[in-house]
């Protein structure tokens, strides 16, 4: 098994709350509320302003050159790709870059992200890479989940956009990634640090989706 199997086999309950929450069955089946999504979607660009920090981050923390071009190509795809094109998503539901850039922190977002990138601060490559595989990777397992449930769905273009090659390929990148590092840096010993690493981070997707639900 995979490093990244492994570690959702360890925590497979949280796993399942967060690849099944309420927000993902209400994209799938588009009974989502437009301004229940248009939350998440404002808090999502503020979290990937602290994602693109994170790839920064670990190319810090990289001690080679293989790892400092993954890091930046993360962070080259966050910035000069996935930003523009969620920019261009949220235009088509009336939200500005200037809106919500100026939106205020959610108490889940900063929860999240300030986690993120303490666990890379903290601890070394594989720790961050562990911390930010739950968003990676899980967003691809529910981009492949709900594939077939884009026609018709007003939430069709986000489904398409996580469903896609491009992305599942992005994915299974980070999966490699997860086992270069554990095969570099320590091993099988390190397991049970980073299957609670592993857990906290879902459990914060777990309260990001249901910040997306909780607005009045």
């Amino acid at each position: 098994m995979s490093l990244f199997e492994r570690l959702k086999s360890d925590n497979q309950a949280d796993w399942d709350s967060y690849i099944h929450h309420d927000f993902v069955s209400a994209l799938a089946d588009g009974s989502l509320k437009e301004a229940n999504f248009k939350h998440y979607l404002g808090q999502d660009y503020l979290f990937l302003i602290h994602f693109a920090r994170a790839y920064a981050l670990a190319a810090y923390k990289a001690d080679n050159l293989a790892d400092i071009k993954q890091a930046a190509g993360g962070l080259a795809a966050i910035v000069d790709l996935e930003m523009d094109l969620h920019v261009k998503f949220c235009a088509d539901w009336e939200l500005s870059e200037a809106a919500m850039a100026a939106l205020p922190e959610a108490t889940e977002t900063m929860a999240y992200t300030r986690y993120v990138l303490e666990k890379g601060l903290s601890g070394d490559l594989l720790d961050l890479h562990v911390a930010l595989a739950p968003c990676i990777i899980g967003y691809a397992e529910i981009g492949v989940a709900l594939k077939d449930k884009g026609a018709g769905n007003p939430y069709g273009a986000w489904i398409e956009m996580y469903a896609s090659d491009e992305y599942q390929d992005v994915a299974q990148a980070e999966m490699d990634q997860l086992d270069k590092l554990l095969a570099a840096r320590g091993g099988d010993g390190r397991f049970e640090t980073l299957s609670r690493t592993f857990n906290q981070a879902t459990r914060l997707e777990i309260s990001f989706w249901q910040m997306g639900l909780d607005i009045e």
